[in-house]
C-alpha cells in the first residue's frame, strides 16, 4: 500500500470528480474509482435523453480514467437504496406541502454511507469527492469551509456529514477555481472531459419537470389535490389552482392568475389545500424554526446564541443572522428579513468561510422578537 494511504474515489464521469482522481493519483496515493448508479433513466418517464452521472457515457469515462491511470474502477447499483429513501423523501415532502433538498439528502444519507462501507471492504483509509469544499482538523473537530472558487463552492450540499465521516473524507479541489480544473484537463490532453457540459437538474428528473415527475410516481395525485385555492394573506380567495404539490414559497411564473400586480407564492396549506400569494414585500420573513441539526465547528452553539451567515438555499449568498440553539431546535433571526424561506430546504450557518452546521427548515415567521419566540409553537 502507499505510504499516503488507499483512498475511493467517488468517479460521477464529469470533470471535477475526475480531476480529483488524478491528483490523488499523483500525489502518491492508491487510487480505487467508484462510479454509483443512484437512478434507471428508463424509469423515470420524463423525455429527456439520459444524461448526467447515472448514464453508461458518464460511467464509461469515468472507467476509461481508471483504466488509463492504471487503477481499479467499480461500479455499485445503489438503485434500491437511493430510491427508498432519497425519491420517497422527495415524493413525500412535496405532499407535506414543503420542497425537498435531495442533493443536501443524498450526500448525507445515501452517498457517504455508501462509500464508507465499500471503503471498509476495499481496505481504504480515505474516501475523496470531486466537490468544491475544503476540510481540516481544528480543536479536534473536523471543520468544513467553502472552497477557494466561491462560485462553485458546495460546502451547502455537506452540512449533514458527520464528525466520523469528515474523519475520513479528502476534499481535493478546495484550493482550486473551475478554470483551474479545466486547464488540468486539458494538460492531461483529456479535451472531451474539458469541455463536457455540467447538469445541473436533479439526477432522477433529467427533464427538469418535477411536477411531471410527482403525476408519474404517485397515482392519482391530481385527482386528490385539485380545486384548491389561490388567497391573499388576508385570507380572500382570488383563484383556483391545481393543487398545492404542484408549487413551492418564492415562486411567480406559471402561477396561471392575472392579478393587474406581481405575486408570489408565500406559504403552502396543506391542509386546506390553499396556496397563499402576496407581494415581494409580503414574501419576506424576519426568522425561521431549524431541526434535525449537525454541527460541524462546534458540538453546540456557544453561549447559546452566535451571529453568522445564514443560507437558506444551494444558490444563495447568504444574510447575516443571529441563530439562538435551545435544545434540538435553532432559532434564526434575520434583521433585515429575507426571502423565499421554503419549509423543506436546507438552513446552513456559516463563519467566515467555515461551515458551523445546518438544519431543515420547518417554519419562518414574521416580526416575531428575540425574546419570545424561544416559547413559539414550531
Amino acid at each position: 500500500m502507499s505510504k499516503k494511504g488507499r483512498v475511493l474515489v467517488a468517479m460521477s464521469g464529469g470533470i471535477d470528480s475526475s480531476i480529483a482522481a488524478i491528483m490523488l493519483h499523483e500525489q502518491g496515493y492508491e487510487v480505487i474509482g467508484m462510479t454509483m448508479k443512484t437512478w434507471d433513466y428508463s424509469t423515470s418517464g420524463g423525455s429527456k435523453k439520459e444524461t448526467g452521472c447515472c448514464s453508461l457515457d458518464s460511467i464509461n469515462d469515468a472507467r476509461n480514467i481508471a483504466v488509463n491511470l492504471g487503477f481499479p474502477h467499480y461500479i455499485i447499483d445503489i438503485r434500491k437504496e437511493f430510491g427508498d429513501y432519497v425519491i420517497d423523501h422527495f415524493t413525500s415532502e412535496y405532499l407535506e406541502g414543503r420542497t425537498p433538498n435531495p442533493c443536501v439528502l443524498c450526500n448525507t444519507h445515501i452517498k457517504w454511507d455508501s462509500l464508507l462501507r465499500r471503503a471498509d471492504q476495499l481496505d481504504c483509509e480515505f474516501i475523496a469527492t470531486g466537490h468544491y469544499a475544503k476540510i481540516r482538523l481544528e480543536n479536534e473537530r473536523y471543520i468544513v469551509s467553502r472552497g477557494k472558487d466561491l462560485q462553485k463552492d458546495q460546502s451547502y450540499a455537506l452540512w449533514g456529514i458527520s464528525q466520523e465521516s469528515l474523519s475520513r473524507t479528502i476534499f481535493p479541489l478546495g484550493d482550486l477555481h473551475k478554470t483551474d480544473i479545466k486547464a488540468l484537463a486539458l494538460q492531461k490532453g483529456l479535451f472531451e472531459l474539458a469541455s463536457k457540459s455540467e447538469s445541473y437538474e436533479i439526477c432522477f428528473v433529467p427533464d427538469n419537470d418535477y411536477r411531471g415527475f410527482l403525476r408519474r410516481r404517485v397515482a392519482g395525485l391530481e385527482e386528490r389535490v385539485a380545486g384548491g385555492a389561490f388567497v391573499l394573506e388576508t385570507g380572500e380567495v382570488v383563484g383556483s389552482h391545481e393543487g398545492y404539490p404542484f408549487y413551492t414559497v418564492g415562486q411567480r411564473k406559471g402561477l396561471g392568475i392575472a392579478l393587474g400586480y406581481p405575486v408570489y407564492v408565500t406559504e403552502i396549506q396543506k391542509e386546506t389545500n390553499r396556496v397563499v400569494l402576496g407581494t415581494f414585500d409580503e414574501l419576506s420573513r424576519d426568522g425561521m424554526y431549524v431541526k434535525n441539526l449537525n454541527l460541524q465547528k462546534y458540538p453546540e452553539i456557544p453561549f447559546g446564541k452566535l451571529d453568522t451567515l445564514t443560507k437558506v438555499r444551494y444558490n444563495d449568498l447568504g444574510n447575516p443572522a443571529i441563530i439562538e440553539q435551545i435544545g434540538d431546535i435553532m432559532k434564526v433571526y434575520f434583521g433585515n428579513g429575507v426571502n423565499s424561506i421554503a419549509p423543506g430546504q436546507a438552513a446552513v450557518f456559516y463563519e467566515g468561510d467555515d461551515m458551523i452546521g445546518g438544519g431543515w427548515i420547518t417554519k419562518s415567521f414574521k416580526q416575531l422578537s428575540m425574546s419570545n419566540k424561544t416559547n413559539a409553537n414550531v
